[in-house]
């Protein structure tokens, strides 16, 4: 089982700014992509982005605009970049193997003035 680990998340005011990584072992990311989640307090886990192997991305309606996915392949890492943040961002967010059942710790993301 290869594990993802996810680190960068923090405290953060409205409108602010966060990057995301995802690091992953070996060539993870260039043959299964990744996807992003969510889960904000008392609420169901929620897709946020996935990036396929080809390298696009696909969003969801929530984050499209504000949010980027990219990827360093010479570091094994994903970024979900986070711009113009919302208190409703506020979440814990998961990287994880598309179709995969394993979840790591996740990061916290708080918005908050």
């Amino acid at each position: 089982q290869v594990q993802l680990v996810e680190s960068g998340g923090g405290l953060v005011q409205p409108g602010g700014s966060l990057r995301l990584s995802c690091v992953a072992s070996g060539n993870f990311f260039s043959i299964y992509g990744v996807t992003w989640y969510r889960q904000a307090p008392g609420k169901e886990r929620e897709y946020v982005a996935r990036m396929f192997t080809s390298g696009g991305v696909d969003y969801a309606d929530s984050v499209k605009g504000r949010f980027t996915v990219s990827r360093d392949d010479a570091k094994n890492t994903v970024y979900l970049q986070m711009d113009s943040l919302k208190a409703e961002d506020t979440a814990v967010y998961y990287c994880k193997k598309p179709g995969g059942t394993t979840w790591g710790q996740g990061t916290q993301v708080i918005v908050s003035s």
